[in-house]
């Protein structure tokens, strides 16, 4: 049986996805249930305006702990939205939608932008994302190929 035919997917706690619409073909993911929105690690980021629309340019870092690699990545902009971090504090981020693939599947996801330089992982998918989409076993680790 293929991921695809089933309603839901169980993920672990982890996973390797992919973001091939910004140029991100791997990345390592923390799966979150405790935080509603997702964040991907973006610095330099610099919104502009092109043909009436706003979009944003920014940088990756895909790997953890590796700075050598660097993805540059645009998007158009969404809107922008209030996150708390992780330190309570409230910060103004840019947001896109992008297609995710993962666990053998694709679906568009809201993600944020902001710097993530120093935490564990460069990708933190929220429980918007996962909504109808995926279970967590929070004992599981990587149950799924790199996409």
């Amino acid at each position: 049986m293929n991921s695809e035919d089933l309603p839901f997917v169980l993920v672990g706690w982890r996973e390797k996805i992919a973001l091939p619409e910004i140029g991100i073909h791997f990345i390592r993911c923390k799966i979150d249930t405790g935080a509603r929105t997702s964040s991907l690690h973006a610095f330099d980021v610099e919104t502009f305006e092109r043909d009436g629309v706003q979009r944003v340019r920014f940088e990756v870092h895909p790997l953890r702990r590796n700075d050598d690699k660097v993805v540059s990545c645009e998007a158009e902009v969404t809107g922008f939205r209030d996150v708390t971090n992780s330190g309570g504090l409230a910060e103004h981020r840019p947001v896109i939608r992008t297609p995710i693939v993962m666990a053998g599947r694709r679906w568009e996801i809201e993600v944020n932008l902001t710097d993530r330089a120093t935490m564990g992982y460069r990708m933190l998918l929220g429980r918007s994302a996962m909504q109808g989409t995926i279970f967590v076993d929070p004992a599981a680790s990587y149950r799924w190929p790199k996409p």
